[in-house]
């Protein structure tokens, strides 16, 4: 089997590349794998340094948007797995128009590259934050919740996934997706809650929390994440929509106490900022669907995979210089 995995040198891509190689996805074993990325600020190739010299690994440099590169990169490919994407929302409110351009365009581009050189299955990861906002005592959302993205990230990857389920109705390319929830873990680049705050607080500077810090997530340790998407890609029908979530619904105010007991701090450490524009209030998925159908059961306990990743970043420090 020959996979494409775009983005395999960011967060979430680079740690399904790993897995991979380490034969940890059955339907998977012993797959060439093709990492495509850009290496922009969050996209590393060191992330991938423990399996680039495996022979069943091979990297190539280059933009999703780039036409002759995808429709080089993707002949004789039986499996696409698109992680790739801008994905910060505080970046898409200063400026938009790199969201549109990767995560809308790029699609396009992959899609017609997979069209074109008849690929046997399209994995495309998008987010719980198509779906919107949800009320502090609303259903959990299921796979049928129709779409209402808030940031220019979240409409971004909602027209995403718009395009690549138009791509399997008008042309029959055998497309999933898979939407997760907030995913952490080792390696994310500090801009995003859990690293931003741990790197933080382990250089001895106050964290930012906003507004009154209630804003609750569902948070995915990226291993369960990874994992949802490989039994996607091994045994999920065409044209179906997946959640992927980790049944831990957090407000960012417990979030941050509890990374704050994790390194012995107090309060005395967050400083309360001005609230995001348009700061979605709460994300929760039903994630019965890819439990019943595929057998995806959350396995990371989050006080465990919490410790964990709080205890990488203490063994990292300095990794992104002073980014954080």
């Amino acid at each position: 089997m020959r996979i494409i995995v775009t983005g395999g040198a960011g967060f979430i891509g680079s740690h399904f590349v790993r897995q991979a190689v380490q034969n940890q996805y059955p339907a998977l074993a012993g797959a060439e794998l093709v990492v495509v990325d850009k290496l922009t600020y969050a996209g590393r190739k060191e992330n991938l340094a423990p399996v680039l010299a495996d022979p069943r690994v091979r990297f190539v440099q280059g933009d999703i948007c780039d036409t002759e590169l995808m429709r080089d990169v993707l002949r004789n490919t039986d499996l696409v797995v698109h992680f790739a994407a801008e994905s910060h929302v505080d970046r898409s409110i200063s400026g938009a128009a790199e969201f549109v351009r990767t995560n809308v365009l790029g699609t396009q581009t992959l899609l017609s590259a997979a069209l074109e050189a008849e690929v046997g299955k399209f994995v495309h990861v998008s987010t719980d934050e198509v779906y919107g906002s949800l009320d502090a005592d609303g259903t959990p959302w299921t796979e049928e919740e129709p779409l209402s993205p808030n940031s220019p990230y979240a409409a971004s990857k909602a027209s995403a996934d718009l395009l690549v389920l138009a791509f399997h109705r008008t042309h029959g390319l055998p497309v999933c997706l898979t939407r997760g929830s907030n995913t952490y873990g080792p390696y994310q680049y500090p801009e995003k809650i859990i690293p931003l705050f741990v790197s933080r607080l382990l250089a001895g500077r106050k964290v930012p929390l906003y507004g009154d810090g209630a804003n609750v997530r569902d948070w995915l340790h990226v291993d369960d994440h990874c994992h949802g998407v490989a039994l996607v890609a091994g045994g999920g029908e065409p044209g179906e929509i997946y959640n992927v979530g980790g049944g831990t619904e957090l407000t960012n105010r417990e979030l941050t106490g509890r990374l704050l007991d994790l390194l012995g701090l107090d309060e005395s450490m967050v400083e309360r900022v001005a609230d995001r524009k348009g700061h979605d209030r709460r994300y929760a998925m039903d994630i019965s669907k890819i439990s019943g159908a595929l057998g995806y059961k959350p396995a990371v306990p989050f006080d465990e995979g919490l410790a964990a990743t709080v205890d990488w970043y203490r063994r990292h420090q300095g990794l992104w210089g002073e980014d954080a």
